[in-house]
């Protein structure tokens, strides 16, 4: 601790900076944590040991962290509520594992097809088609109906409530094709 307390960032490790940030930002015992991709630029094994690290104290310092991040993996791991959003709107929230295993948001669902597979089936990446949106002009309706395998007229249209799910009312979604991003990936993993 004495050599880190001396040192300059510059010679500090990415994951030891990351452990110093953390311990600045629990200094004043907060109730909430913003991390923007603290796990971004270290390599596997010093991922691992920050999210352990983060798991333990907030089960005992009894604090909320808001984590965003690209890699789902990562925000499976730490997280209880997973939100997805889409140019610049959460379009589906809810229990991690009933976002992971039963989408309800045709781009949590493109999100999850492209993350890559360890299985020895596992095919070429797939890219979500298109390109985002432009957010000072965005598109009418449902922002990622242009980009969208289930889009039809009216999500060019008028844009999804949030609606919480019958068979979870933690889980709340803002898709017209919700049951049918549900059903396709459902046959999809059976």
């Amino acid at each position: 601790p004495e050599r880190v307390f001396r040192s300059y960032p510059h010679e500090l490790s990415g994951g030891m900076r990351q452990r110093v940030l953390l311990a600045l930002a629990l200094l004043l015992r907060p109730q909430v944590v913003i991390m923007d991709e603290p796990t971004t630029a270290v390599d596997i094994l010093t991922q691992r040991s920050i999210l352990e690290v983060l798991k333990e104290l907030r089960a005992e310092l009894n604090f909320s962290i808001i984590f965003i991040s690209h890699d789902l993996a990562v925000a499976a791991e730490i997280a209880d509520t997973l939100a997805t959003m889409y140019a610049g709107e959460i379009v589906e929230i809810g229990p991690v594992a009933d976002v992971f295993y039963k989408p309800r948001h045709a781009y949590t669902l493109s999100l999850l097809d492209a993350a890559p597979r360890l299985s020895a089936d596992s095919e070429e990446l797939q890219s979500i088609p298109g390109s985002p949106p432009d957010l000072i002009a965005p598109p009418s309706g449902c922002k990622f109906h242009p980009r969208c395998r289930f889009a039809t007229e009216v999500c060019s249209t008028t844009a999804p409530a949030a609606e919480r799910q019958a068979d979870n009312k933690t889980h709340i979604v803002r898709c017209h094709h919700s049951e049918t991003v549900l059903k396709e990936r459902m046959e999809a993993t059976s």
